[in-house]
Parts: structure tokens; sequence; C-alpha cells
């Protein structure tokens, strides 16, 4: 009888898992998704979802929309990728993760029936999302994409409302090295007439959602022009009320879908987005004296916002526990720290993840200095012990170097 150890040992060694080895499991087509969810018996036709895709932001924005709807009294179900600490954190309903025996029972019932299809490990999780919310009879689905959008394993829903936080360059040698390439395959999750909310206003991504929203026939918001109060917030930083912006004019559109929501649902959604969602990992302050921080930021833009924040809280001295994946703009990202940083080179338990060696050799091009440590706990026990009480430390540049120290 097979054990929920054993069942996520098969699902993360049998099948080619984008996490652990990047583009090679990327498929440039929707035919397996599509196959499996044939086998289940078409789930995701059941289930009522909204789509959120975008480079920064989505995931706090999936988060925030599915605690506005449990508090308007709602069944939510909440898909995300990657996980940090569990698995099942990828799979929950109003906030509690699909149990080991769920997983185990999906993975032995259907494991011969899906053998021929030979799923990826995202397929997989994705089958098993959506059999699990239609089970559970769930009233909403907020289903985040996993990569880009048009291609992403999620992208056979037809969403209530599709939403797209906004752009920058990552994933280029899957997405395309352009702006208006990633914003062509975003854009894919966009549905013949079916409403679309941006998050943010760009100039060069703007004409091309607008061209893409005409032809399908889709009503287009930008959320970013329209007046927004500011609300109070659990999540911390400046990019999270972008982010509840973004979210409130979707719930807006849910709204005139047929879905009650209140005000106050809205603001008590927002002000209790971890205590509702368990979401870990967003500029996450879990000590003081010195302050620490975690903090997923994995892209040029992401690390931007984790400075910003950082300069408000005026540390005596900042230390930077880093690791950063193969894939990313590594100079890009190590640039916006502040001169003065103390740096924390760290390798991580997922190979994806540079070498601390590796990295520490292109900050000193950039005549950036740090050590070098063979995983995230000694970088930040490091870090802890050259810390005075008025600095702070951030654990940071990835999912997965997060996901580590958690």
């Amino acid at each position: 009888m097979s054990t929920y150890q054993s069942t996520l040992d098969y699902l993360f060694a049998q099948l080619p898992q984008y996490q652990k080895i990047g583009g090679k499991a990327y498929k440039a087509n929707l035919n397996n998704i599509t196959d499996i969810c044939e086998l289940l018996g078409n789930p995701h036709l059941a289930i009522k979802t909204v789509h959120v895709a975008g480079s920064n932001g989505k995931g706090s924005v999936s988060h925030m929309l599915a605690s506005i709807l449990q508090e308007a009294g709602y069944k939510v179900g909440l898909y995300t990728s990657p996980h940090l600490k569990d698995f099942r954190e990828r799979i929950k309903i109003n906030g509690i993760d699909i149990s080991e025996e769920e997983v185990v029972d999906f993975v032995s019932e259907y494991k011969e029936i899906l053998t021929d299809v030979n799923p990826s490990f995202f397929e997989w999780t994705v089958g098993l999302a959506f059999h699990y919310f239609e089970k559970k009879k769930t009233d909403i689905n907020i289903i985040e994409t996993g990569l880009g959008g048009r291609l992403d394993s999620t992208n056979i829903i037809t969403p209530e409302v599709s939403v797209i936080t906004n752009i920058s360059l990552e994933h280029t040698v899957i997405l395309g090295n352009t702006i208006e390439l990633i914003t062509k395959e975003k854009a894919g999750i966009i549905k013949k007439g079916i409403p679309v909310v941006i998050g943010k206003t760009q100039k060069e991504t703007k004409p091309i959602f607008e061209e893409i929203a005409k032809n399908l026939n889709s009503p287009i918001h930008f959320a970013d022009k329209e007046k927004s109060k500011e609300y109070k917030l659990d999540l911390v930083g400046e990019i999270q009320q972008e982010n509840a912006q973004t979210t409130v004019k979707t719930i807006n559109v849910l709204e005139s879908r047929g879905f009650h929501i209140s005000e106050k649902n809205i603001e008590e959604g927002l002000a209790n987005v971890i205590g509702n969602t368990r979401l870990l990992g967003r500029f996450q302050i879990v000590s003081k004296n010195p302050t620490i921080v975690y903090d997923t930021a994995h892209n040029p833009d992401g690390i931007k916002k984790v400075v910003s924040e950082i300069g408000k809280l005026l540390p005596n001295k900042l230390h930077v526990v880093i690791g950063i994946a193969s894939d990313k703009s590594h100079q890009k990202m190590l640039e916006p720290f502040p001169k003065g940083t103390a740096f924390y080179f760290c390798s991580s338990s997922n190979e994806r993840v540079l070498k601390g060696g590796e990295l520490t050799k292109i900050a000193s091009e950039l005549e950036i200095k740090g050590n070098t440590f063979n995983s995230v706990q000694e970088g930040l026990n490091e870090a802890k012990s050259n810390a005075i009480d008025s600095d702070l430390i951030v654990v940071t540049g990835s999912n997965f170097v997060v996901a580590d120290i958690i």
C-alpha cells in the first residue's frame, strides 16, 4: 500500500519536473493535459475558475482573491506553485491543504490509466487539482499559471475572468527574450468573450493586450487606471497595494458575473490573507533583533521591490543570504542592493539554483564581494553570527532558497 512519501517520490522521481530540471520539462502544446483531463472525466469543465498569470505578483493576487471570496462565504479552491514546504500547499480549499490521503488515492487510482500519456510533474499536479476541486464541489477556484500562459498546463480552463498582473523579462529561453514576446505568451490566457484584468499599464504591453482582447471580443480592464482606495493589508510591501488594486478590479468583474461580495468582505479579505490562505514568503518577517525577512523574489523586478522595502526599515547593516536559479539575470538581480551589503552566496538543495561558488564569481565581476556557502542554512547561520540587533537579514533570490530555509 502506497504511503504519502512513496507517492511523492514517484511524482518527483518518475516525472520530468520544471522545478528541478527547468526548460526540458516544458512542453510546447496542451495535448497531454487535454488527454489527462479527458481520462479524468474533464473536471475542468465542471468547475468555475479565475485564471491568474503575470511575471510578479500573481501568487499574491491569487491568495488575495481567495481570501476575499472566503470572507464572502464561498468555498474556494486555490491552485498555486511552487510549494515551499510541502507539495500539498499547491492545492487548497479555504486555506486547508489537500490531505495526504487524497494525494495518495489519486495517484494510486490513475497511475496505470495515465501511463500512456506520460505526464510531466506539473501536468499531473494540475490534473489532481481539477479533479479535487470538482470532487469537493467548490464554488470558485483561483488557478495560478505555472509558467507563461498560452502553453501552460492550466490553460485549458475557460474562466470567469482572466488576470495578468504585469510583465517583465523572465524565463527568456522558453517565453522569448523581449517584453513583447513574453506579453504574447501571457496573453494566451485571454479567452473569447471572457473579461480580462491587466494589473499594470506598461507602454510596451498595452497595445498588445488591447489588440488580442479586441480580436477575441474580450472586455479589457487596466486596474491601475481606475480610482482605488488604499486598503489595510497584512502582506507587507508597496507592491502589495498594486496587487490589491488588481484583485479588487477582478472582484468587481466577478460581481458583474453573479458573485455577491461586499466592501466589508474585500476589506477583511485583504487584511487577513495570511491567516485565510496560509501564504508564506512574501516579505515575511520571521524574527526581530536582528530582523530576519524571507522573500521569494526571483527576478530583477521582484528584487528591486524587496530593496525598496529594505530602505524603509533603515537597518544599521544589510545581510543578504541569496541563491539564484541558473536561468535568471544574475547580474541584474545583484545590482539593486545598496553598497556595503554583506552577501552570503548559497547553493540550494534544488539543482536549478546556481552553486554558491558560481554566483560568487558572477558577483566578483560586478565588484561585489561575499562568502560562499554549501547550503542556505549555513549562509543564514553565518549571517546571524555576524549581525547585531539593529541589522537586517534578508533570505531571497528564489522560491527554492526560501523553501530550503522554511
